[in-house]
C-alpha cells in the first residue's frame, strides 16, 4: 500500500440491541409519568449538537488509514456537556447518541451540574501501537476542538481509552489555547491534575449501590454469590470491592470467556492472571465457563459491566439473579426489563448504579478549576454520600409512584432537565 492512500475502515455491523431505541423508549415513559408535553419529548429525544469527523491516521509503517469519529452533545441546560470517549469497533453514531442521552440523565439524577455528551471512534485499539493511538487522539481532538472545553464539553475515559488518552487531549487543547487547561478533561493522570479515586470511582459507586440494593431486597451481604460480566475498567475493581465487602464472587468474564468457582474466586489472583495473559481464562483456582452462561448463573447479585444489550429478550428469562446492578451503560434492553420484572428481579439502572465516575469526574473538574486537591478519603466519603442520597431518592420515588427503579430514576432525571429548560426559557 502506498503511503498516500487513505482507507476507510468500516467495522462489521454488530448484532446487538439498538441502544438509541431503548434510550428513547425510557424517555417516552418518563415523559408520560411526568405529564410532560410531546414537544418536550421531541426536544429531549434529539441531541443539541453532534459532530462527525474524519480522522486520518499515519501508521507506524507509513501507511495512512481513515477512521470515523463522533462527538455528541445531548444537552447542556444544566451545565457544560460531560461524557466519555470510546474507542471500539462497534462505535456508531446512534450508539453515541444513546450514551450521550444517558449521561444527561445520570448527571441530573446525581444533581451534578452537567449535561450529557459522548464521543467515539470506530477502531480496535489493541490493533494499534501506543504511538498510533496518540496520533489518532491528537488528530481527533484537533477536529472537535471548537466544541470542547472546560466550560463547553469535558471528555473522560471510556471503553478503549484511559488516562493517557486524556493527557493527549489535554495537551492538544492546551497547545492550541496557548496555556495549560487541566479542566478540559477528567480522568487525567494524577501528575497532570487528576483526582485521587477517579480511576476506581465507577466501581466504588457500583459497590455502594449493590450493597444498598441487597439490603433493600433483604439479602445478607456475607457470602452472597456474585457474578461479574466484564473485567474492564468497571468490572475488575467492582469484583475486588465486592469480595472485600464479604460477598462471594463466583464467576467473572471478559471478551474471551469466563471462569467460575462455587467456593468463590480469588479475585486478586484472577486480576494478576488477567494482567499477565490479557484474559481471565485459565486463572488459577477456576473452572472455565461459557461466556454467556455467566449471565444465567444462580446468584444473588449479577453485575453486567461490559457493553450495552447484554441482557436481552432472548436470554432474560434464564437470568436467575435476584438483583441486577448495571455497571455498564444500557446492558439491559427494554424488552428484557419487562421479563426481569415479571420474574421479580430487582434491576438497579445504569444511570444510578454506575454514576460514581461522573461524580468523581465532577470532583476532578472542580479541583482542576480551583487548583486545590482533596485527599482520597475526602473523595471517597463525598462519593458515597452522593451515591446513597441518590439511591434513597430513587427508592422513595419508585415506592410513591409504584414504578420500577429504572422508571423512577429516569423520571427524576428527566424532570430536573425539563425544569431547567422551563426556567431558562426558549431563545429567541
Amino acid at each position: 500500500m502506498s503511503t498516500d492512500t487513505n482507507i476507510l475502515r468500516t467495522p462489521p455491523a454488530p448484532v446487538r440491541a439498538a441502544p438509541l431505541e431503548d434510550a428513547r423508549r425510557q424517555l417516552a415513559e418518563a415523559v408520560s409519568h411526568l405529564g410532560l408535553s410531546e414537544g418536550t419529548y421531541r426536544l429531549l429525544a434529539h441531541p443539541r449538537r453532534e459532530v462527525t469527523v474524519s480522522v486520518p491516521l499515519r501508521l507506524d509503517n507509513g501507511d495512512v488509514e481513515l477512521y470515523i469519529g463522533h462527538r455528541v452533545q445531548h444537552n447542556f441546560s444544566r451545565g457544560p456537556a460531560k461524557g466519555g470517549l470510546r474507542y471500539a469497533p462497534t462505535v456508531d453514531l446512534d450508539e453515541v447518541r444513546a450514551l450521550a442521552m444517558w449521561m444527561t440523565w445520570k448527571s441530573a439524577l446525581l444533581d451534578v451540574p452537567y449535561g450529557g455528551a459522548k464521543g467515539g471512534i470506530a477502531i480496535q485499539p489493541r490493533d494499534h501501537s501506543r504511538a498510533e493511538l496518540e496520533r489518532l487522539t491528537r488528530r481527533y481532538t484537533s477536529e472537535i476542538l471548537p466544541v470542547i472545553g472546560p466550560e463547553r464539553d469535558i471528555p473522560a475515559p471510556d471503553v478503549g481509552t484511559d488516562e493517557s488518552t486524556m493527557a493527549w487531549i489535554m495537551d492538544t487543547y492546551s497547545v492550541n489555547s496557548g496555556y495549560t487547561v487541566p479542566g478540559v478533561v477528567t480522568g487525567k493522570p494524577l501528575e497532570l491534575g487528576g483526582s485521587l479515586g477517579r480511576a476506581s470511582a465507577t466501581s466504588r459507586g457500583v459497590t455502594h449501590i449493590a450493597l444498598a440494593a441487597l439490603q433493600h431486597a433483604g439479602i445478607a451481604r456475607r457470602g452472597a454469590r456474585v457474578a461479574v460480566q466484564g473485567m474492564g475498567k468497571v468490572g475488575r475493581d467492582a469484583a475486588r470491592f465486592l469480595a472485600e465487602a464479604g460477598l462471594r464472587v463466583i464467576a467473572v468474564s471478559d471478551q474471551y470467556g469466563a471462569v467460575h468457582h462455587d467456593g468463590g474466586l480469588d479475585i486478586a489472583a484472577v486480576v494478576r492472571h488477567l494482567d499477565v495473559t490479557g484474559s481471565v481464562v485459565g486463572a488459577p483456582g477456576s473452572d472455565e465457563l461459557e461466556r454467556e452462561a455467566l449471565l444465567e448463573l444462580d446468584v444473588e447479585l449479577l453485575v453486567p459491566a461490559a457493553l450495552e444489550g447484554a441482557i436481552h429478550e432472548g436470554n432474560a428469562h434464564r437470568v436467575q439473579a435476584r438483583v441486577v446492578v448495571e455497571g455498564a451503560n444500557g446492558p439491559t434492553t427494554t424488552a428484557a426489563d419487562q421479563v426481569l420484572a415479571d420474574h421479580g428481579v430487582l434491576v438497579v439502572p445504569d444511570i444510578l448504579a454506575n454514576a460514581g465516575g461522573v461524580i468523581v469526574s465532577y470532583f476532578e473538574w472542580v479541583q482542576s478549576n480551583q487548583t486545590y486537591w482533596w485527599s482520597a478519603d475526602e473523595v471517597e466519603s463525598r462519593l458515597e454520600a452522593r451515591m446513597l442520597s441518590a439511591w434513597e431518592q430513587v427508592v422513595r420515588f419508585a415506592a410513591d409512584r409504584r414504578l420500577s427503579l429504572r422508571a423512577a430514576a429516569t423520571a427524576l432525571a428527566v424532570g430536573r432537565v425539563a425544569e431547567a429548560h422551563r426556567l431558562r426559557g426558549l431563545y429567541p
